[in-house]
C-alpha cells in the first residue's frame, strides 16, 4: 500500500527491492508500455505484476501520497467489479453502492478525505471522465469507460492530483484508471461468473499478439445480467473494448474504443425523520421500512391493491411510498487516439484526441398522486383558472383541499378521474430525465530533460455540448408492456409533455508547467503551476409551466466565465537509505461550477434569475489548499519476511464551500418525484485534518496481511443563513446546538455529513500450493446525516471472502485455469450504505446494505 516517488531509477529500484515477487525492471517496463507519456499519467508507474498475495501494489506519484491497486487484485475482490468499488480497500477512501459490483450509479457514493465524489477528478488513460454526478453531464463512470477485466490498475491520489490531470473538479484528489495494453503473444482469455439472484457475467478477450512492425491489438466483450436483491429488476448490459498499438523507435500510437449499453433498475431510498428532543412525529413520518422494493412486474397488483382508483399511494406510508419501478439506461461511445512521440532521448511529446457521446434516460414510474402537483399544471384544462388553494396537493389527486371553497368534493373527484384517464388510466405516470452528451477534446504535453531537471508543460481543451430533458409519459392500462425498466419511453410513445429542456455549452482550458529537479540522488524537488478556465452558457428552450416546479416562474439562463490562472504546487521527497523516505506536498485546486441543467448543484438550477446573476457577477468557485506530509518504509528481512508501511498527515483549507439545498427533500435519491430547484448557498470554509496509516506484512509467497486505518476531521467553520439566495450565506456566528434560530443554521464546528471520522480496512491472503484464501474486512465509522449533525447512522463492519483454486499448468490444453468463489457481506450484516443528505436538520434518506451474496467464477486463458 506504500506510495513511492518518481525519483531516479536507482532510488526507485532500491525502494522496490523489498516488494514480494516484484522486479524493478518489470515495474519500469510496465510504466513505459502502459502509461500515457509526459504528464498525462504522471502517476502511472506502478509495480503491477502478479502479486501472489501482495494486496495492494506500490504506486509512484511524485511528492504526493498515492496508492494503486493492480488488475490481479481488482479481480480478486469480485470479478467484474467497478474500478471505484475496488479502491474501497485503499486508505482514506469510502465507496458504497447497493450492489456488490459497485456498478449502480444512482446510489453510488464516494468520499476521499472528506471530499465528496463530485469534488474529485477522474480519468481513464488520461481521458477526463467528468465529476461522476448521477445524471452526469460531462463524462461517464469508469466502469462504462472500460471493461473491469481490462483494467490494468487504478491509482488514487488522496490528497491532491497531478497538475496535468484533465479535470475541472479536481478539488480533493484524483482517481486514475488505466486500461491494459495488448499482450505480446496471441492469446484468448475468458471468464464466466454465476451466482446469487441469477447472476451471469460472460467475459471474452482475444489478443492478436505482435503481428509485425510493432503492431498489436485486442478486442474484448462482456455481457452481464443480475437480478436486484429485493425486487424483480434485472441489471444488464453489453460492453465492448478494442485497442490497437503501433510501437516504433519514433513513437507509440494508441487507438482505443469503448461501447457500453446498460440498464440498471434502481433502488429507492428510505426517508428517515428524527424529531427534535421533546418533539413529535406523525405515524407516516415514523414509517421507515428497511427496503422499498418495486412492484414491477406486478402491474395489476400495484394499481388495484396498492394505489387508490385516483392514483394515490397509502397515506400511512408518507414519503416512503413505493413506486412501480425506476431505472437508469445509458449508452456510451468513447474513443481516443494518442501518439507518444520520442523526439530524442531527452524529449517526448504526447498528444491525445478524444470523443465521447452519451445518450440516456433516468426513468421513474409511480403513483399519479405523488406527481400531481406537476401533472395537473399541464393536463388539467382549468388549472390556470383554479384558485391556488383548490389545486391538488401531493398524493391528493381528486381530493379537495380543505381550504378550497370553489370546488365540491364531487367536482374534485371528477377532475382527478379525468387526470387518471389523461395519463393512461392506470393511476400511474412516468417521469424521465433524458440526456445527451457530446464531448470532444485534446490533451497535449511535452517533457524535456535538462540535466537534473525534467520540465513538463502542456494543456487540455474540451468542448462539451450537453442537453437534458424532463419529460412525463402516460402508463397505458391496456398496454403494460410499454412501461418496463427495459424500454425507453421515448422509443414507444410520445410524451404527455416536456416540463423543461436545458442546453449547456461548456469550454474547458487547463494549462500546466512543472519542473522536477533531482537535486541529489536522495533529494527530489518538484514545483509547478496550472491554470483552470471555464466558459459555460446555459439556456432553457423549454421552460417549466408556472406552478409545476418548486414555485419557480422561470429557470435562469446566461453565461458564467470563471478563470484562475495561478494554481501552484510544490513538494519534495527525501530518501534516507533506500528504505525510508519522507515527502511533503502543498497544492491549490479549484472546482468549476457544475453546468448541469436538470437538478441542483450549479447556478443554472437555483430557481431565479437574480440568484444566478449573483453567482455570475460576484460568486466564487470552491477552492482548496492541501498540505500533506508523510513517511514511507520498505524493508525486507530474513526468511522471506517483508514490510511496507506509510503514515500520511494532511490538512486542507477548503474555501467557498457551495451547498445546494433541495427545495423538495425526501423520496427518490433524496428529492421528491416532482423535483424542485435548489437553494445554492456559499456556506464559508471547511477545515480538515486527517491521518492515514497503512502497513503490509508479507511472509514469503505464502501469507500477507494488509491493514489501513484512517481518521478524518472535517468541520464547517461558519454557520449560514437559510434565507440567503446565493453568495454570502456564511455568517460570523457559531451559535451551536441543532435548532435553526432566526434563520441561522448552526453548522459551525459540525462534521461534514456523510464522511466518517474513522475507517479501517484489512485484507489477509493465504496461499497454499494452488489454493488461495483471501478475507477482507471493512469498518466504516458513524456518519452524520444532516448538516447540523442532529442525526447520524451507526458504524458497520463488513466482511467478504474469496476461495480460489488454480489448475497446475500442463494438465489441461489451456493455461491459467482457475475456479474462484467470492462471498460478499459474509455475515449478512444489515445497516445503512449510501446516505442522501439534503436537510439541515431532522431528515435524511438512506439506502440499505446489500445482503450476503455468492459468486462462482471459472476463468481460463489460451
Amino acid at each position: 500500500m506504500t506510495a513511492i516517488p518518481s525519483a531516479s531509477k536507482a532510488v526507485r529500484c532500491a525502494m522496490l527491492a523489498g516488494t514480494a515477487l516484484a522486479l524493478c525492471s518489470a515495474a519500469q517496463a510496465m510504466a513505459r508500455d502502459d502509461a500515457p507519456a509526459a504528464g498525462a499519467a504522471a502517476g502511472a508507474e506502478v509495480d503491477a505484476g502478479e502479486s501472489n498475495g501482495a494486496i495492494i501494489v506500490t504506486g509512484a506519484k511524485t511528492t504526493r501520497s498515492a496508492t494503486a491497486i493492480s488488475e490481479v487484485e481488482i479481480q480478486k475482490i469480485l470479478p467484474g467489479v467497478s474500478p471505484l468499488k475496488a479502491i474501497q480497500t485503499l486508505p482514506g477512501v469510502l465507496y458504497i453502492t447497493a450492489d456488490p459490483w459497485g456498478n449502480n450509479e444512482q446510489n453510488a457514493q464516494i468520499f476521499v478525505h472528506g471530499f465528496a465524489g463530485n469534488q474529485l477528478g477522474y480519468t481513464m488513460d488520461g481521458i477526463p471522465l467528468g465529476d461522476q454526478s448521477y445524471g452526469n453531464y460531462n463524462g461517464l463512470s469508469p466502469q462504462r469507460a472500460v471493461i473491469s477485466e481490462n483494467v490494468a490498475r487504478v491509482v488514487v491520489a488522496t490528497g491532491a492530483g497531478d497538475l496535468a490531470t484533465a479535470s475541472n473538479s479536481n478539488l480533493g484528489g484524483t482517481v486514475e484508471t488505466f486500461s491494459s495494453d495488448p499482450q505480446a503473444e496471441f492469446g484468448v482469455r475468458g471468464a464466466q461468473t454465476v451466482g446469487s439472484y441469477g447472476t451471469s457475467r460472460s467475459y471474452l478477450r482475444v489478443d492478436s499478439g505482435d503481428i509485425g512492425g510493432g503492431n498489436s491489438g485486442y478486442i474484448s466483450g462482456v455481457r452481464q445480467r443480475a437480478r436486484a436483491w429485493d425486487f424483480d429488476g434485472i441489471q444488464k448490459g453489453w460492453q465492448a473494448n478494442a485497442k490497437f498499438v503501433h510501437d516504433s523507435d519514433a513513437g507509440k500510437l494508441t487507438l482505443y474504443f469503448d461501447y457500453n449499453d446498460m440498464t440498471q433498475p434502481n433502488e429507492d431510498a428510505t426517508v428517515f425523520f428524527k424529531p427534535f428532543a421533546g418533539g413529535t412525529a406523525t405515524p407516516a413520518q415514523l414509517y421507515t421500512p428497511y427496503t422499498k422494493p418495486f412492484f414491477y412486474p406486478d402491474f395489476d397488483g400495484y394499481r388495484t391493491r396498492y394505489l387508490t382508483p385516483l392514483g394515490n399511494s397509502p397515506a400511512a406510508e408518507g414519503g416512503n411510498y413505493r413506486n412501480y419501478y425506476s431505472d437508469a439506461q445509458r449508452t456510451d461511445y468513447l474513443g481516443y487516439a494518442r501518439y507518444d512521440a520520442r523526439l530524442s532521448d531527452k524529449m517526448t511529446w504526447s498528444t491525445t484526441g478524444y470523443y465521447h457521446h452519451n445518450d440516456g434516460a433516468g426513468v421513474v414510474a409511480g403513483p399519479l398522486g405523488q406527481s400531481i402537483t406537476t401533472a395537473q399544471a399541464y393536463l388539467d384544462p382549468s388549472y390556470a383558472s383554479l384558485p391556488t388553494n383548490c389545486r391538488f396537493g401531493a398524493n391528493g389527486n381528486g381530493i379537495r383541499p380543505s381550504a378550497c371553497t370553489a370546488l365540491t368534493t364531487a367536482q374534485a373527484a371528477a377532475s382527478g378521474a379525468a387526470l387518471v384517464a389523461a395519463t393512461g388510466g392506470s393511476g400511474m405516470i412516468t417521469r424521465t430525465t433524458e440526456y445527451r452528451i457530446d464531448r470532444v477534446g485534446v490533451i497535449s504535453a511535452a517533457s524535456v530533460e535538462l540535466g537534473r531537471h525534467k520540465i513538463e508543460f502542456g494543456g487540455w481543451f474540451e468542448h462539451n455540448s450537453t442537453t437534458q430533458w424532463r419529460r412525463w409519459y402516460a402508463v397505458p392500462v391496456s398496454e403494460p408492456s410499454l412501461s418496463t425498466p427495459y424500454v425507453r419511453p421515448r422509443d414507444v410513445m410520445d410524451p404527455l409533455f416536456t416540463q423543461y429542456q436545458g442546453e449547456a455549452r461548456i469550454k474547458q482550458l487547463q494549462l500546466h508547467l512543472q519542473d522536477t529537479w533531482q537535486v541529489t540522488d536522495a533529494l527530489l524537488v518538484q514545483g509547478g503551476v496550472k491554470t483552470s478556465a471555464q466558459w459555460a452558457s446555459g439556456r432553457f428552450p423549454v421552460q417549466p409551466r408556472v406552478g409545476s416546479l418548486g414555485g419557480t416562474t422561470a429557470l435562469p439562463q446566461g453565461k458564467i466565465n470563471t478563470r484562475n490562472w495561478f494554481l501552484p504546487a510544490f513538494g519534495a521527497t527525501y530518501d534516507f537509505n533506500g528504505h525510508e523516505q519522507v515527502y511533503f506536498n502543498v497544492q491549490k485546486n479549484l472546482r468549476q461550477y457544475q453546468a448541469y441543467l436538470a437538478g441542483g448543484g450549479g447556478p443554472w438550477f437555483t430557481g431565479s434569475q437574480a440568484a444566478f446573476d449573483a453567482f455570475a457577477e460576484e460568486g466564487k468557485p470552491e477552492t482548496s489548499w492541501t498540505y500533506e506530509a508523510g513517511l514511507r518504509t520498505n524493508r525486507s528481512f530474513a526468511n522471506g519476511w517483508a514490510l511496507q508501511a506509510q503514515i500520511n498527515y494532511y490538512h486542507v483549507d477548503f474555501s467557498n464551500r457551495l451547498l445546494a439545498i433541495p427545495t423538495n427533500p425526501g423520496g427518490i435519491a433524496g428529492s421528491g418525484i416532482t423535483g424542485g430547484t435548489s437553494t445554492l448557498v456559499n456556506v464559508g470554509d471547511v477545515k480538515t485534518d486527517g491521518i492515514d496509516a497503512a502497513v503490509t506484512l508479507r511472509v514469503g509467497q505464502t501469507f500477507s496481511l494488509y491493514n489501513a486505518v484512517s481518521y478524518n476531521l472535517s468541520k464547517y467553520q461558519n454557520d449560514y443563513t437559510s434565507t440567503a439566495l446565493g453568495i454570502g450565506a456564511a455568517t460570523d456566528t457559531c451559535i451551536g446546538g441543532y435548532i435553526v434560530t432566526g434563520g441561522i443554521v448552526p453548522t459551525c464546528g459540525k462534521q461534514l455529513p456523510g464522511t466518517p471520522k474513522w475507517m479501517d480496512k484489512t485484507v489477509a491472503t493465504l496461499n497454499v500450493g494452488p489454493f488461495e484464501l483471501q478475507a477482507i474486512g471493512d469498518f466504516v465509522g458513524r456518519r452524520f446525516a444532516t448538516f447540523t449533525n442532529d442525526a447520524s447512522v451507526s458504524s458497520y463492519f463488513l466482511t467478504s471472502l474469496r476461495v480460489a483454486g488454480r489448475v497446475p499448468d500442463g494438465i489441461l490444453p489451456v493455461k491459467k485455469v482457475e475456479l474462484a468463489l467470492n462471498v460478499t457481506n459474509l455475515t449478512d450484516k444489515k445497516g445503512v450504505s449510501t446516505l442522501s443528505i439534503g436537510s439541515a436538520t431532522n431528515s435524511y434518506s438512506a439506502y440499505p446494505i446489500a445482503p450476503r451474496q455468492w459468486f462462482l467464477t471459472l476463468s481460463a486463458a489460451y
